[in-house]
Parts: structure tokens; C-alpha cells; sequence
């Protein structure tokens, strides 16, 4: 059997707070990030809280993109979710470039009938 989802959750570290505190420019980097994996979108929802950080997602034909900043501490979690077809490592680079990602920290998940979860990895520039 092969799984019927694939589920990449990413930590990055070490971001420039005011790029996670931008709604715009956090929406601009997750839309870019679905387009450069080959992902079709469908809609995006995004909100700014009081007094920072930035939660939303981008809806895709393949399934979802999420995030949600914490700028006061340079950190934001991203979760990638795709039922195929797409280069998820793509759109991690576009988001680690946009928010000046000093680590990445990645959890990869196979979703449905096969459900085997590989071994986290770090990543540091």
C-alpha cells in the first residue's frame, strides 16, 4: 500500500521578526511557496494579531498550506500537506529565503494506509 498524503511540518528558526510581523509579506511568501512547488491554489486566508504575528493558510488542489509567526521570537511553523504532485522542498526554500531562515527544522509524515513518520531533521545555513 502507498500512502495517500504527504505531511511536511517545518520549524524555522532564527527569522527576521519584521518579515513574520508583515501579513502582506507573509501572504506574498506562502503564496509564492505553493506556486513554486507545482501546487494549484485555490484560496488563502490570512490574519494579523495584536500585537504581532501572522496565522493563515493557503487552500491547494492538492490539499493545504499553513503558518503561524511568533516575530518576537524569530520562529514560525509551517505545515505542508499534499496528496501528490508536488515539491514540497520547493516551496520550503521559497519561505526559508523570505523570512531570512538561519534553521529549518522538518517532520516528514506519510498520511492514510501507510503510516510511517521519518526521522526529523535539522537544517542550518
Amino acid at each position: 500500500m502507498t500512502a495517500l498524503g504527504h505531511h511536511l511540518l517545518v520549524e524555522f528558526e532564527g527569522c527576521d521578526p519584521l518579515a513574520l510581523a508583515d501579513l502582506a509579506r507573509v501572504t506574498s511568501a506562502m503564496l509564492q511557496a505553493a506556486e513554486a512547488s507545482g501546487a494549484t491554489v485555490v484560496t488563502h486566508s490570512f490574519h494579523h494579531f495584536s500585537p504581532q504575528g501572522v496565522s493563515g493558510a493557503v487552500i491547494i488542489a492538492e490539499s493545504h498550506l499553513a503558518i503561524h509567526t511568533w516575530p518576537e521570537h524569530g520562529f514560525a511553523a509551517v505545515d505542508f500537506f499534499t496528496c501528490g504532485g508536488v515539491d514540497m522542498d520547493l516551496g520550503v526554500a521559497v519561505l526559508k529565503r523570505a523570512f531570512g531562515a538561519t534553521k529549518e527544522t522538518r517532520l516528514e509524515l506519510e498520511r492514510g494506509p501507510l503510516r510511517a513518520v521519518k526521522v526529523p531533521s535539522e537544517r542550518q545555513v
